[in-house]
């Protein structure tokens, strides 16, 4: 009896260590209401806790209440809007639009119209330097655009060689990382001259669109399309660490400091789970085909994926906790 409870302990303890919780555990699924088509970038407004939601198929973008976990508002009459950033400073939202090549921008508080900068063509993705209250927009055949948020207009513009995708600002430089695909490179651009100063060439895959920067390491995550592949760039020379297969159709990548993770966001109908440092998958998990946007916000410490309306699924925004 002895011998045959000590053996049951053994084989408890061995299922103990070996069962581990998810890395993303679904928590919420907030429905988007009757909205068709493809959705594209997500933002937060910290302070209110309010999600934008680039809705392109719909030309519109909803205001999500993350504490009623319900639509509040939804702004429409955008043409095909892809990228939104919120700056806190000014309290105002801001929406490109791929359709006119505009970037509109709104009230925080009332979601009023605010005004309009006209980029020319194909106003795609956007990131915030809220230090300094600027707003950097990829757009054109080959443009990046500095818009000063507290006028807010246009202040400088950077030629590049063809359309930007994914770009991120460099945590503590000067540097702005840049996925141009169609160039098939990574761009540099020096903030203080605005200008490309390198270019980190990626003949081994094609279609680099999403893109993270870590803080802990001088690295760059970036996922190619073709194949599907997540690279882990050295920032001080450009060379390729490691890089490892993921999930097809990526167009978010994101980066988890306090778990040291990776998460990638697939229209495939996955999200990956890396460990950094060595680049190993952990987790695939399943979602729904066409749900490849995504936003991680660390002050929430959730996970949010924008998944389309099909046949049989809704529109809705699925929170996940990461554990």
């Amino acid at each position: 009896m002895a011998v045959g409870f000590a053996v049951s302990i053994a084989f408890a303890a061995v299922e103990a260590r070996t069962v581990e919780p998810a890395p993303l555990t679904i928590e919420a699924k907030i429905p988007l209401g009757d909205v068709r088509g493809r959705i594209d970038h997500l933002a937060i407004d910290h302070a209110r806790h309010r999600l934008f939601v680039a809705e392109l198929g719909n030309n519109s973008l909803s205001i999500v209440d993350l504490k009623e976990q319900k639509i509040l508002h939804r702004i429409t009459g955008l043409n095909e809007p892809q990228g939104v950033a919120y700056v806190s400073d000014v309290d105002l939202i801001f929406v490109s639009n791929g359709g006119d090549g505009s970037v509109r921008t709104f009230s925080g508080d009332d979601f009023s119209p605010r005004g309009r900068i006209d980029l020319g063509e194909d106003a795609d993705n956007l990131r915030v330097d809220q230090s300094n209250n600027l707003v950097f927009a990829g757009f054109g055949s080959g443009g990046l655009a500095i818009i000063d948020a507290r006028a807010p207009e246009k202040v400088v513009e950077i030629a590049l060689k063809s359309h930007p995708e994914g770009f991120e600002l460099e945590p503590a430089g000067k540097r702005v990382f840049v996925n141009v695909p169609d160039a098939r490179e990574i761009a540099i651009i020096d903030r203080l001259s605005n200008a490309q100063i390198a270019s980190w060439k990626t003949s081994e895959a094609s279609a680099n669109f999403p893109m993270a920067v870590q803080k802990k390491a001088p690295e760059l995550l970036t996922v190619f399309r073709r194949p599907p592949r997540l690279a882990a760039v050295d920032t001080r020379s450009g060379n390729v660490n490691t890089g490892v297969s993921t999930c097809g159709d990526a167009d978010d990548v994101f980066v988890d400091d306090k778990r040291d993770r990776a998460y990638v966001s697939c229209g495939e109908g996955f999200i990956d789970v890396f460990q950094l440092g060595g680049l190993s998958r952990i987790n695939h998990i399943t979602t729904a085909v066409g749900a490849r946007t995504a936003l991680y916000d660390p002050d929430m410490d959730r996970f949010f994926l924008a998944v389309k309306a099909t046949h049989s699924i809704a529109a809705a925004i699925w929170v996940y906790k990461p554990e």
